[in-house]
C-alpha cells in the first residue's frame, strides 16, 4: 500500500522538475530574442526589457516618447522577433470606433438575398501599436481600451473574439498637447506597465547611425512562435515567489496610498495611490522578468527595477505638489527606499 504523503511529494517534485526545464528551455530562446532586438533596435535595452516582461506577463504596455525613437520600429520588430501578426492604427481625431472594431456591411448575392457580414478592423491581430492614443477621442479610445480587457469586440450585439495572444503596446507624444484627449486614470490602469523611452548614448547613437543610414540595414529572424509565447505566459505564473517578494510588493503599493501610508512625503504630496491591480501587475512582472532571466524565482530586486513603470500610471500627485516641482518618479523613489 502507498504512502499518500510519498505520492505527493514525488508529483511536487515531477513538476518542479519539469518547471525548471521550461525556464531553462525558454529562458534561453528569451535571451535570443532579447539579442535579436538588441541588433535592430539601439540604445534602448530596458525598454527592450520592459516590454518583453509586458508580453510575459499577458499585458497591454503605453510607451511615452518624443518622435523619433524607435518605439513604432520597436513594435514591428516584436512582431516579427516573436512570429506575431502586427498591425498599427495612426490614432487621429476623427478615428471612429469602427475603424478599429471593424463593421457591418449590407451584402446582397446573386439571387437577390441580402444579408449582413463583419468586416473586421485592425484590432484583429496578436499585437496591436496604437499610435498616440491621446489623438484620438475619448470614444475611440474606450472602444480599444474595453476589447483589451475584455479580449473580444462586440459589434451589432454579437461577440467576436480576439486572436490569442493579443497585445497592444501605445504611444503618446508628451511635448505636443494641443487637440489630445489624455486617457483617464481608470483607462490608464489597463496597462500593466508605462515606458519612458528617452534618448540613446553616445555610443548607440553612433552605432545606430552606421547601422541605419547604409545599403543594407540588420535583418531580424524570428526567434519564436505565438504558441512559444503563450507557453511562457503559462510558466510564468507557475514561477514561485517567496515571501520575502510578496511583503516587499505589499509594502511597496500599499505604503503608495495617501490614506494608510506611513511615509510623510506621500500623504503631503500623493492625492492617490495604486490600487490592487498594481500589486497584481507587480506580481506578474517580476515573475516574467526572472523567467527572462533564466531565474526559477524573482529577487526583490526585480520589484525595485519594475516600480516605477508599474506604478507611475496609477499614482496621481496633488496641485499643490505638481506647483512645487515633485513628480510621480521622485516618490516612486523614496517607496523603493523601504525595501531596498
Amino acid at each position: 500500500m502507498t504512502n499518500p504523503s510519498n505520492d505527493a511529494a514525488a508529483s511536487s517534485a515531477a513538476h518542479a522538475t519539469a518547471a525548471a526545464e521550461a525556464i531553462d528551455r525558454l529562458g534561453e530562446r528569451l535571451s535570443n530574442a532579447r539579442d535579436a532586438l538588441s541588433s535592430v533596435i539601439f540604445g534602448q535595452e530596458a525598454v527592450i526589457e520592459d516590454s518583453l516582461v509586458t508580453l510575459l506577463s499577458g499585458g497591454h504596455l503605453l510607451l511615452i516618447g518624443v518622435p523619433g525613437l524607435a518605439k513604432t520600429k520597436l513594435v514591428h520588430t516584436l512582431g516579427l522577433v516573436l512570429g506575431l501578426d502586427d498591425r498599427r492604427v495612426q490614432f487621429t481625431p476623427d478615428l471612429m470606433p469602427a475603424d478599429i472594431l471593424g463593421s457591418e456591411v449590407l451584402e446582397e448575392d446573386e439571387h437577390g438575398r441580402r444579408s449582413f457580414r463583419f468586416i473586421r478592423g485592425p484590432v484583429f491581430c496578436q499585437l496591436l501599436m496604437a499610435d498616440e492614443i491621446n489623438r484620438a477621442s475619448p470614444r475611440t479610445q474606450s472602444a480599444l481600451l474595453q476589447a483589451m480587457q475584455e479580449m473580444r469586440v462586440s459589434v451589432a450585439g454579437e461577440s467576436q473574439p480576439l486572436p490569442k495572444p493579443f497585445h497592444v503596446l501605445a504611444t503618446q507624444n508628451p511635448i505636443e498637447q494641443e487637440g489630445t484627449y489624455p486617457l483617464p486614470e481608470a483607462q490608464l490602469d489597463r496597462f500593466l506597465m508605462q515606458v519612458d523611452v528617452g534618448y540613446p548614448g553616445l555610443e548607440a547613437e553612433r552605432e545606430m547611425l552606421i547601422a541605419t543610414t547604409g545599403a543594407t540595414e540588420a535583418e531580424v529572424t524570428r526567434v519564436l512562435t505565438p504558441a512559444d509565447l503563450m507557453e511562457a505566459q503559462h510558466v510564468v505564473r507557475q514561477i514561485p515567489v517567496g515571501d520575502s517578494v510578496v511583503d516587499a510588493i505589499l509594502k511597496l503599493v500599499r505604503a503608495g496610498r495617501p490614506e494608510a501610508t506611513d511615509v510623510d512625503e506621500v500623504r503631503r504630496h500623493v492625492a492617490w495611490g495604486p490600487g490592487p491591480r498594481a500589486s497584481q501587475a507587480l506580481m506578474l512582472a517580476v515573475r516574467a522578468r526572472a523567467l527572462l532571466d533564466g531565474r526559477y524565482a524573482p529577487s526583490v530586486d526585480d520589484v525595485l527595477a519594475l516600480a516605477r513603470p508599474v506604478l507611475q500610471h496609477r499614482m496621481a500627485l496633488t496641485f499643490a505638489a505638481r506647483a512645487d516641482g515633485v513628480t510621480v518618479p521622485q516618490v516612486i523613489t523614496r517607496l523603493c527606499q523601504l525595501i531596498a
